[in-house]
């Protein structure tokens, strides 16, 4: 059996140096690069999600961009199956399938056997409960789920029937709660992945969020989001994304444009927290200093790749690694 590597991720939080370090572990393994990131997946939302310019990508295809409209609904399990077709093709064409982005649970997804409550479902089980519900009212569903899985009972508010009926429903489908439904998942392997992190210290992760702010308000950011806003868009999916809904919410008078730039940076370094605490938590991640020049960066992380394939006897290299080092 070859067990050599056949997908990449490149994951991290916002601004920890991912793209420079996909384009690398392109070149060198004749790879192609799908989109990691939940928003990237939007046309027009180009500079709040910081999203690859074509000069960037130095000859290197790039898949999943711009693949949906800002009013349009966009889920992880639409993403599992997208990115798990992406790899497919790019492994029919004998090319390196690298998955770069920031949305750990995406990620996780597609990598992982995650697989979602909604599978858990049965129409019929499902109308039987809605039928009780009608019947004899919220009180006796949820006294029943109060009994049978008290932790959902504890988040779900008698009056949310569907996430109610949702609670039950899984419980007479799978046998088990919704917590131990979602537990007994995402830890199975469905490639023979390797996932590099780049980490950044706090101090200067939060400095370079800020300086990267500064420079999307300089390279449009009000104006991009103006155009959205003037087009109507301004509570879809899409504009909920930090640095849309701030200004949104300036747009609508409600904050000055400084207490909107404020509040990107500051939500941006919260989502980074979050980024760090999911990837350590959630996913087998091969961690890589990133406050080093970038030829550091990617020496390092061929060392990783180089280890894992000496284990089982490759070679993924090709001649074009010499020429990035």
């Amino acid at each position: 059996m070859n067990a050599s590597i056949n997908v990449i991720a490149v994951v991290g939080p916002t601004a920890s140096g991912k793209t420079a370090l996909s384009i690398a572990l392109a070149r060198a393994l004749n790879g192609e690069i799908i989109n990691g990131d939940a928003m990237q997946v939007y046309k027009e939302l180009d500079i709040g999600t910081a999203k690859i310019q074509a000069s960037e990508m130095e000859g290197v295809p790039h898949h999943f961009f711009d693949v949906k409209e800002p009013t349009e609904q966009f889920s992880v399990a639409e993403y599992q199956q997208a990115v798990r077709w992406w790899i497919e093709d790019i492994q029919s064409r004998g090319k390196m399938p690298i998955i770069v982005g920031g949305s750990g649970m995406y990620i996780q997804a597609v990598l992982f056997d995650y697989r979602f409550t909604e599978q858990a479902g049965d129409p019929n089980v499902r109308a039987k409960l809605e039928e009780e519900l009608e019947e004899f009212g919220a009180e006796k569903l949820y006294t029943r789920l109060e009994k049978l899985d008290p932790k959902s009972a504890q988040s779900i508010h008698p009056n949310n029937h569907r996430r109610l009926v949702r609670a039950l429903e899984i419980l007479e489908v799978t046998g088990r709660t919704k917590q131990d439904h979602e537990q007994q998942q995402g830890n199975q392997s469905m490639f023979r992945e390797l996932i590099i992190g780049l980490d950044v210290p706090r101090e200067l992760l939060y400095e370079r969020i800020d300086q990267r702010v500064d420079m999307m308000v300089d390279a449009g950011l009000f104006q991009e989001v103006e155009s959205l806003w003037k087009k109507g868009i301004r509570e879809t999916q899409s504009v909920q994304a930090i640095g849309y809904k701030e200004l949104i919410t300036y747009f609508n008078e409600q904050i000055t444009k400084e207490q909107a730039i404020e509040a990107v940076k500051k939500n941006t370094r919260n989502y980074a927290k979050r980024q760090l605490t999911y990837f350590r938590n959630k996913l087998p991640v091969q961690w890589v200093n990133a406050n080093q020049p970038q030829k550091d960066i990617f020496k390092r992380t061929f060392e990783i790749i180089e280890d894992y394939e000496k284990c089982v006897g490759n070679n993924l290299f090709n001649k074009d690694r010499e020429a990035i080092e």
